[in-house]
């Protein structure tokens, strides 16, 4: 691991979950993260490498420009933030939001073709700006919590 970096930090914007994948998640008062799991309830949840997804707001004002009216949840997002180039950290980072800590496992992903998001916006931010992670510390994260990079792992 590298260094500590506590200059990088934003803020939740809104905590989505859903009970099916490849479907808008809706936007909940809190999540609760657990290690090995995931957001607890989330169709996404399980012992996999991409237990929570975060995406940028900035991303998803882009889009707005188009679709004025994207909600929070749309792009299947878990943690929507606000000051935080996500896409820009290395896999390895930790990252804290709310009470819990994330691994980045992975930046973006292949958006499948059934995906009701493509299908309902023309475009997924998630394939270039979102990125993914584990649970490494259990907590509940809610809108205006802060989310800071803890630790950048340089590969």
């Amino acid at each position: 691991m590298g260094e500590t970096n506590n200059t990088q930090v934003a803020t939740v914007v809104a905590v989505c979950t859903s009970d099916k994948k490849g479907v808008r998640k809706k936007p909940v008062d809190v999540i609760e993260l657990a290690v090995g799991t995931g957001v607890v309830g989330d169709a996404h949840a399980g012992a996999w490498h991409r237990q929570v997804s975060l995406l940028p707001d900035e991303s998803v004002d882009e889009l707005r420009e188009v679709l004025p009216n994207l909600a929070p949840g749309d792009f299947a997002e878990n943690i929507l933030t606000r000051g935080l180039d996500l896409k820009s950290l290395p896999v390895g980072t930790v990252v804290a939001a709310g009470e819990a800590l994330v691994a980045v496992t992975q930046i973006g992903k292949k958006c499948h073709n059934d995906c009701e998001i493509k299908r309902l916006t023309g475009k997924c931010a998630m394939p270039t700006e979102g990125i993914f992670a584990v649970v490494i510390r259990d907590g509940k994260v809610r809108a205006g919590d802060e989310v800071r990079v803890v630790e950048v792992c340089e590969r």
